[in-house]
């Protein structure tokens, strides 16, 4: 079985298109999960209405990591909520590839539904990605791993503020193959580009980039990366008090 992951936070708008793509799969032996991080919108009524097995979240790393917990597949497959289209196979061609390559862990095109621009942003780093794949793997967004690959490097490092996904696929690819699997490409929303700017938020993931590799896994809140309403939530809640 395939173990779909999704974390959410006031997804109502998007997650209904993700959760209707993949029911147009031809492809059904799959669970989804949808770990929801305290939604104030209709996120759950939502996953519930196109039965998804739903539990707590929290920011991306341990939404996942906890939607992991729960799963019942042997692969797992972690998706953000504002995917917003997949191609039709996706699935299958995907996991039937995924097995022929004997892969444990694994990226595939993402491109954004934005202009020009984002496209060929987006075209340079899924070239780089597939250039990549053998020594430096790369994956945002989407992720395809194995449950033992997953669970014998412990998930994701909740600890890491940027780039998360990049570090899981890094540290599974010493235990397992890593590859790049040329699916036709899954369409992400490009909402955090236009609402931060574009310049602003690609050169933020460049300079997270640069500095993951030159200095390892980002866990200082140095690029001062947003998760929206969760980082309000956590503004509004009083401090600790002191020991």
């Amino acid at each position: 079985m395939l173990s779909i992951i999704i974390p959410a936070l006031n997804e109502e708008k998007h997650l209904p298109i993700l959760l209707s793509q993949i029911k147009k799969q031809d492809f059904s032996d799959y669970e989804i999960i949808v770990a929801d991080a305290g939604s104030k919108d209709k996120t759950r009524e939502i996953a519930r209405s196109f039965g998804c097995i739903i539990t707590k979240g929290g920011l991306p790393a341990k939404s996942r990591n906890e939607g992991a917990k729960i799963a019942r597949g042997d692969i797992f497959l972690f998706m953000d909520a504002d995917n917003t289209y997949l191609p039709n196979h996706f699935l299958k061609t995907l996991l039937k590839e995924f097995k022929r390559r004997k892969l444990g862990v694994a990226s595939f095109p993402i491109y954004p539904d934005g202009n020009w621009f984002d496209k060929v942003a987006y075209f340079l780093y899924n070239l780089w990605t597939e250039i990549s794949q053998g020594f430096l793997p790369h994956a945002t967004n989407s992720i395809l791993i194995k449950r033992e690959v997953f669970e014998k490097i412990k998930g994701f490092d909740e600890e890491i503020k940027i780039g998360e996904d990049h570090d899981l696929a890094r540290r599974a690819s010493k235990i397992a193959p890593f590859g790049y699997i040329k699916t036709e490409p899954v369409l992400t929303s490009v909402r955090r580009f236009e609402k931060d700017g574009r310049l602003k938020t690609y050169s933020k993931y460049l300079l997270a980039g640069l500095y993951m590799l030159l200095f390892g896994p980002v866990k200082k809140q140095i690029f001062r990366y947003r998760f929206d309403d969760l980082k309000e939530k956590r503004k509004n809640k009083p401090p600790n008090k002191p020991k």
